[in-house]
């Protein structure tokens, strides 16, 4: 059993959201959020990252999926920052290319305790979405992410045309440098810092 896995819920008057996660694990995802595309996105990100996720929110899905997206996000960063603790051991950096199929993304993350994000990704076309989702919210959500996980995030899309390829590549590079970064390293003794403390 890993000893890094953390649970979270948050409620407010426009979202209420439980999540678990577990980041030494298989890549399994349970649970949904009413938004079709942005559940195969979590599921990517848990697939590829090897985390075993558990997810359950509701939303005013009625107004649209802002606040769901956004929320999932601050909650999903909380869940890491506690699931990582001290981060003793760790490699802390991890960067990546991952195609998808025309879409290029490329992602770099420092778990060194100190939130930033950069998104250098321009999205083709007036109106973004892929069905009934609007891929501007994948900025608000790996920004939420990236500020409550005490993460650097830096996001570039190379190049790509296809709005539903573009999202699956970014998500996709995450999850692998996610899961870089958050490696234990034998040769790492206490944490990864000459500070001595993230």
């Amino acid at each position: 059993m890993s000893d890094r896995k953390a649970s979270v819920e948050r409620e407010t008057r426009e979202t209420k959201i439980t999540l678990s996660m577990e980041i030494d694990g298989s890549g399994r995802f349970d649970g949904a959020t009413g938004i079709g595309f942005f559940d195969h996105m979590i599921e990517l990100f848990a697939r590829h990252a090897l985390v075993d996720l558990s997810l359950k929110a509701e939303g005013d899905l009625e107004v649209d999926a802002h606040h769901t997206v956004e929320d999932v996000g601050i909650v999903l960063g909380q869940v890491i920052d506690k699931a990582l603790g001290d981060r003793k051991g760790i490699r802390r950096y991890g960067s990546a290319l991952v195609p998808m199929d025309e879409a290029l993304a490329e992602v770099a993350i420092d778990l060194g305790g100190r939130p930033y994000f950069v998104y250098n990704v321009k999205l083709p076309g007036e109106k973004a979405k892929v069905g009934e989702f609007d891929t501007e919210l994948v900025e608000e959500f790996f920004q939420a992410v990236a500020f409550n996980a005490k993460m650097s995030l830096h996001m570039t899309l190379k190049y790509g045309s296809n709005l539903h390829h573009i999202s699956e590549a970014l998500f996709k590079c995450f999850a692998r440098v996610f899961d870089e970064a958050t490696s234990r390293d034998d040769r790492v003794q206490g944490v990864p810092s000459t500070k001595g403390v993230i």
